[in-house]
Formats: C-alpha cells, sequence, structure tokens
C-alpha cells in the first residue's frame, strides 16, 4: 500500500536536511534515479561555499532535481549535465519548475564535456562520480573547467573502509560487480590528492548516510519502484558496517 500524500512528506522530513523537506515529495518520488538526491545535494552544499550567480557544473545531474535544488535555494547558475537524461525532457522539468533563467540542461558524456577551460565557478557531482572518476586520469580531464581557486565536490555510495579482505559474506548474495567502483573516503581522498591537480579540504563517510539511503529504498518499494527492494534489502543486512556516502570537497589550485 503506498504512503499518502501527507505520510510520504512525514516520513522524508529529517532534521539533517531541512531545506529538502520544503519539496513536493511526489515530485522527488517521480523524478528519482537512485538514492534521494535532494539529501545528497543538501548534505554536500553543507560543506561547500557558494554564493548567488556562481556557474556551477552539476555532473551526471539525472533528472535535473539536484540542479532546480540548487539554483532555487543558492541563486546559482547550473549547467545541469547527463548522458543517460535527454536535455530536452530536463528542459520540461526545468520550465516547470520556473527556472529558466538558471538552469541549463545538457546531454553530454563525462570525458567530452562542451565547456570552455576556467569557466565554472564549481563542479560539484551526486551519486554519479564513481561511475567514471575513479580512473586514474579523469580528474586532470575534469579540473580543466573550473577556475583556479574553484571547489570540487562529490557525494557518492562507497565503503567505509577498503574491502582488503574481499566481499564479507553478508553482502555477497546483492553484490553487483559495479559495485567494484565503491571506495572509501580514504581511497577517494588519495586518488585526488596524489594528482597535484587539487587540495582536499573535506572528506568524511556521511554522518547516518546508511540509515538515509535505506529509509528513501523502503520508500521506493512500499511506492512499486523496480530494483529497490533488493537495494533496500542489501542496506538493511549490512547495517552501517560497510556501506553509506563518500562525501568530499577539494579546491583546484
Amino acid at each position: 500500500m503506498k504512503y499518502s500524500k501527507g505520510e510520504l512528506a512525514k516520513i522524508l522530513r529529517l532534521d539533517q536536511f531541512p531545506r529538502s523537506a520544503a519539496y513536493d515529495p511526489d515530485w522527488v518520488l517521480e523524478n528519482q534515479m537512485g538514492p534521494n538526491v535532494l539529501w545528497l545535494t543538501e548534505a554536500l552544499s553543507q560543506v561547500m561555499t557558494f554564493q548567488p550567480g556562481m556557474r556551477v557544473l552539476d555532473m551526471g545531474c539525472g533528472r535535473v532535481v539536484s540542479s532546480i535544488f540548487l539554483a532555487k535555494e543558492f541563486g546559482l547558475q547550473v549547467w545541469a549535465t547527463d548522458l543517460w537524461i535527454d536535455a530536452s525532457e530536463n528542459w520540461k522539468r526545468v520550465c516547470a519548475a520556473g527556472m529558466e533563467s538558471q538552469v541549463f540542461p545538457i546531454h553530454a558524456e563525462a570525458h567530452n564535456l562542451p565547456f570552455a577551460g576556467d569557466f565554472f565557478d564549481a563542479i560539484i557531482s551526486m551519486d554519479a562520480f564513481h561511475y567514471f572518476g575513479s580512473d586514474d586520469l579523469y580528474l586532470g580531464y575534469f579540473t580543466q573547467f573550473v577556475k583556479l581557486g574553484g571547489q570540487i565536490g562529490i557525494i557518492i555510495p562507497g565503503l567505509n573502509e577498503e574491502l582488503a579482505k574481499g566481499i564479507p559474506e553478508h553482502l555477497k548474495p546483492y553484490w553487483e560487480w559495479e559495485f567494484c567502483c565503491f571506495h572509501s573516503p580514504v581511497w577517494w581522498h588519495n586518488h585526488w590528492e596524489q594528482t597535484g591537480k587539487v587540495q582536499v579540504e573535506w572528506v568524511d563517510f556521511l554522518p547516518r548516510g546508511w540509515e538515509h539511503w535505506l529509509k528513501w529504498f523502503e520508500v521506493l518499494s512500499q511506492h512499486g519502484y523496480p530494483g529497490s527492494a533488493r537495494e533496500a534489502e542489501m542496506v538493511r543486512v549490512d547495517a552501517g558496517r560497510n556501506l553509506g556516502f563518500t562525501r568530499m570537497v577539494a579546491r583546484k589550485k
């Protein structure tokens, strides 16, 4: 049985993410792609510096929910870039939200971005960077689009520590080969710092991240979204022992 709109709003109201609670939960559900992107975006915004009018690249924006949130909450200009979702589809969502003058949908692949060098004041990515950014050489390419001194922020699913002894037994029934891109905060910190391109300013394992992950996927499962029940069960069985979200912010040298 699905939750009513009032029940859904109450379930999704978290003290940790007060800004997200103001958004229509049906809208967030309709445009979901994985973990709750509003929560992830707000969590990243809590450790980054945003000023009105900044030009920001939202890399892997999905159905543009994160970009609309950033434009509304912080007065940013956001280039909402994604490969999997058509830019025309996202433009309709942008227009419906009344954000035509601040959010600009782009269809592009992460290794072939159509932007000028040093164009952005900041670059961000929620629940996407692990798909392409674990490549040893990617950060060198990515940083060319942000100004000197500009921030780069990501928040992605991962592990609290690297799986030095292999996949834990309790996770094996749920493990997919793509999860090899899940890494720890320490791994990501070292991965970025060794390039010499950036200085890491913040890295942590998002507090209560696994609980929020589980809560959201339980809601999705309740509302009949395919695949969410299996992922919810994986996070429930793990209970914070391994899985959660890495949050990291660096500044271009």
